[in-house]
């Protein structure tokens, strides 16, 4: 195995991918970040949700607004519906997994929340469910995904799409644009 190659191929992909999602995504992250202003400032709080590796990307970005990202400020409303592993397993075990995150948006969410679904696909129906239940409540949506959407574009306010096939960037580009979203949030409120 030719080490050396595998490592420029993995970054040149990954250059790729951000060239892409450079061109199409800049006016979608600007609407991202809007409504979460918009959230904050009437004390809504961000709820991300995903599977996997983007269950990950859920708890860390939920993480560095609710501590902090760069630099030490108030912190913000952020959860993620990925840590609770007794809610996670009776829903699980009592409702069955497309219900994991919808039965918590039921409890949890209000009107004035702003609901993140992350799914490279756009098709994990557990974090459908949970949009089409943050929907019905009235709070504003947010998908994160790749390829061609799949469904998330159709349940949200802001689908953020990375455009590209492989899971491994779209992931890659979902934790960039994720940093992104908090430096944007922690500039807007970092000095009240």
């Amino acid at each position: 195995m030719d080490l050396n190659a595998l490592f420029l191929d993995e970054l040149k992909r990954h250059e790729t991918a951000l060239q892409q999602t450079r061109k199409q995504l800049a006016t979608p992250f600007t609407k991202w970040v809007e409504l979460a202003i918009n959230c904050l400032k009437h004390e809504g709080k961000i709820i991300f949700l995903g599977n996997g590796g983007s269950a990950s990307d859920a708890q860390h970005l939920a993480t560095e607004l609710t501590v902090r990202y760069t630099k030490n400020r108030p912190a913000m409303a952020a959860l993620a519906l990925t840590t609770d592993t007794s809610a996670l397993t009776a829903i699980g075990n009592d409702f069955g997994f497309e219900d994991l995150f919808s039965r918590q948006i039921e409890a949890l969410c209000r009107p004035q929340d702003l609901v993140i679904g992350i799914s490279t696909s756009g098709t994990s129906p557990n974090v459908i469910k949970a949009l089409k239940a943050a929907q019905k409540i009235g709070a504003k949506t947010i998908g994160m995904g790749g390829r061609d959407g799949g469904e998330l574009p159709s349940l949200c306010d802001v689908a953020l799409i990375v455009p590209h096939e492989e899971t491994a960037r779209i992931q890659e580009m979902h934790i960039t644009l994720g940093h992104a979203f908090c430096q944007a949030l922690e500039n807007e409120f970092g000095n009240e």
